[in-house]
């Protein structure tokens, strides 16, 4: 159930555990976790070390952005600020593979302590009304743009109010995501309460100021409010329908749990109708997932689909792999390879794995005993084209969104090569070159941190860019609009 109306509920729930913890027991766990994600990163991500352009936001912000921090842990006091102030560090270092989540429930997008009736969306550029509650008076109509509020303009509040708290608005689906939290209160101490008076613009109107007032909060409501800006999955993430003809797949999720095995049985049951001239959907709106399982996932898709034989002359060639070499580094492939082997199915499935990972180990030791802070090892190189035939006649349309990261985007680097692929909808979400997620429990036990233990040095495409669809290929309207994204989906065929 999501949290709607407690001002500090995580901060009271690890109060009872703690025993009843004060406010100074939370900043000093916030300066003892700050500072052990600190070190942490310092002594095993590859950027500290690693020459480059794409290590240059780390190394500025990893020490800059403790002082930061920690000359603001002195305010916080719950459960909830711990974990804004976690945050705030990890987003700082513009990696989206480097994250402080809480181990308790934490703020859910439907969250909110406070909010003045109404959802503004990050639409063409600007802060725009995307939802204005029934039955609210005197609130700016859906479609107005927010000028400024007390003097701040627009672009101001979101830095002050968004910017590493809500989400990373260098990026496009930064903005896109944390658009809606603009003028609500999510108990963030550090961004204040609903502004009280702001000033919109409608059309060629000269703007109106509106004066804010908290409103009475119902979590079906909020809920509503955020779904009306961002788009969302429903409850079923993976699925095949047909619409307009021909076929729509729908893949929103990478996770363990969204039901692989019955959708691959599904994809391959409807096999003649995917590869028939007319052409289908693959729609990856919102589909997230940050495991090694979950590119795999999307390239099996697409092998399915094309078959092996096609696909694997246009996969991207995986290169070369730099990895920092820290007895922390060389300990979590230790642990991944005794899961590997205790898995039968992996054992059976991916035997060359487990192979690769042995021998990774095996450079760890020599890199280690040799005193070298890095080594780099060649990983698969591009595969001559097979020549076998493309299976798939008709088009193929590709929807993404600003919810497309993580596997999404590895599936993408092949998806955007095959012939009669075509990519459209929004700007997508970005990653790094910094990958292969560590884990590790902060010494509070409240937060954990993660982040990208090797780099993928000669990748393409580089850190931080998203796919973006080619002009004429970007839906422009209300994303939300189920009805309307297909119609305009059906005219690129």
């Amino acid at each position: 159930m999501q949290r709607l109306l407690t001002a500090s509920t995580a901060g009271l729930a690890l109060a009872v555990c703690a025993g009843a913890a004060s406010a100074q027991d939370f900043r000093a766990l916030a300066r003892q976790d700050l500072a052990a994600a600190h070190d942490a990163l310092r002594d095993n991500h590859p950027a500290a070390v690693l020459p480059g352009a794409a290590s240059e936001d780390f190394r500025s912000w990893l020490d800059a952005g403790l002082a930061d921090a920690v000359a603001k842990a002195g305010q916080v006091n719950s459960g909830d600020s711990h974990a804004y102030l976690m945050r705030y560090y990890a987003a700082g270092f513009r990696d989206s593979n480097i994250e402080i989540t809480p181990t308790f429930e934490g703020m859910g997008p439907y969250f909110v302590t406070g909010w003045p009736g109404f959802a503004t969306g990050w639409r063409n550029g600007a802060y725009e009304v995307t939802y204005v509650q029934p039955g609210v008076r005197n609130l700016p109509p859906v479609g107005a743009v927010l000028v400024d509020c007390l003097g701040n303009t627009a672009e101001q509040i979101a830095q002050e109010r968004l910017d590493r708290w809500e989400g990373d608005l260098t990026t496009e689906a930064g903005r896109v995501r944390s658009a809606p939290y603009l003028l609500w209160n999510r108990n963030n101490l550090w961004t204040g309460g609903v502004p009280a008076l702001c000033n919109f613009k409608v059309g060629n109107r000269r703007p109106r100021e509106y004066r804010l007032l908290p409103q009475p909060l119902d979590a079906a409501t909020i809920e509503t409010a955020y779904r009306a800006t961002v788009y969302m999955p429903g409850a079923t993430p993976l699925a095949v329908e047909q619409v307009n003809g021909r076929p729509w797949v729908h893949v929103h999720s990478f996770a363990d749990s969204a039901g692989w095995d019955a959708f691959n049985a599904q994809i391959e049951g409807d096999i003649a109708s995917l590869r028939g001239p007319q052409g289908f959907v693959l729609d990856l709106r919102g589909a997230s997932g940050q495991s090694y399982r979950s590119t795999t996932r999307g390239y099996g898709l697409a092998n399915r689909i094309w078959t092996p034989e096609f696909t694997v002359s246009r996969q991207p060639a995986a290169g070369e792999i730099t990895y920092r070499a820290t007895a922390g580094n060389r300990q979590w492939f230790v642990e991944t390879l005794a899961r590997m082997e205790a898995d039968p199915r992996f054992v059976q499935e991916s035997g060359p794995v487990i192979e690769e990972t042995r021998a990774i180990i095996a450079a760890f030791d020599a890199a280690l005993e040799a005193d070298q802070p890095l080594f780099t090892l060649a990983g698969r190189s591009a595969v001559q084209d097979t020549g076998a035939a493309n299976p798939v006649q008709g088009q193929v349309v590709v929807l993404v969104d600003s919810g497309c990261s993580g596997g999404c985007l590895d599936t993408l680097d092949l998806l955007t090569r095959l012939p009669n692929v075509r990519l459209v909808g929004a700007t997508t979400a970005t990653d790094s070159i910094f990958i292969e997620r560590t884990n590790a429990r902060l010494p509070s036990n409240y937060s954990d941190l993660s982040y990208g233990h090797k780099a993928w040095t000669s990748r393409q495409r580089p850190s931080h860019q998203p796919f973006t669809p080619a002009t004429g290929l970007t839906f422009t309207g209300n994303p939300t609009d189920e009805a309307a994204v297909r119609t305009w989906v059906g005219t690129l065929f």
